[in-house]
């Protein structure tokens, strides 16, 4: 058990949010936004002003804090930063690639369904060498 990942057992568990205006709304309306006292938000609103070096440092920042359990990221942006996510390997926080509004879900591009793939094509081979 020395190499599981810790998960934070109090209330202050968050999730972050990577995502376009209407899709970071609609969860803050369902109560998934946080401010904390230094005035830091859990959420950063893509637009067309948004430069790539703010949503890397986004994202760098949301990996590290030790209150997200998972950052949502809307998969067109997902693939802006496309190296970081793809080489972002923790298990805490969770990283899961959503759709949005204006731009269609693709599984070829989600990072977790093709390690998910590689995972299973690994054991598929294992399995048959037997």
């Amino acid at each position: 058990m020395a190499n599981t990942a810790h998960i934070p057992t109090s209330n202050s568990a968050l999730i972050a949010m990577i995502a376009d205006e209407d899709t970071v709304v609609g969860f803050l309306l369902a109560g998934v936004g946080n401010v904390d006292l230094r005035r830091k938000t859990n959420y950063l609103i893509v637009d067309s002003k948004t430069t790539v070096k703010q949503i890397e440092d986004a994202f760098k920042e949301f990996t590290t804090r030790t209150d997200i359990a998972i950052v949502l990221i809307s998969q067109y942006v997902a693939n802006m930063i496309r190296f970081l996510v793809d080489s972002y390997n923790k298990p805490i926080p969770a990283i899961l690639e959503i759709p949005s509004k204006n731009y269609p879900y693709d599984p070829a591009h989600d990072s977790i369904l093709s390690r998910v793939k590689h995972l299973f094509n690994a054991e598929s081979v294992a399995s048959t060498r037997h």
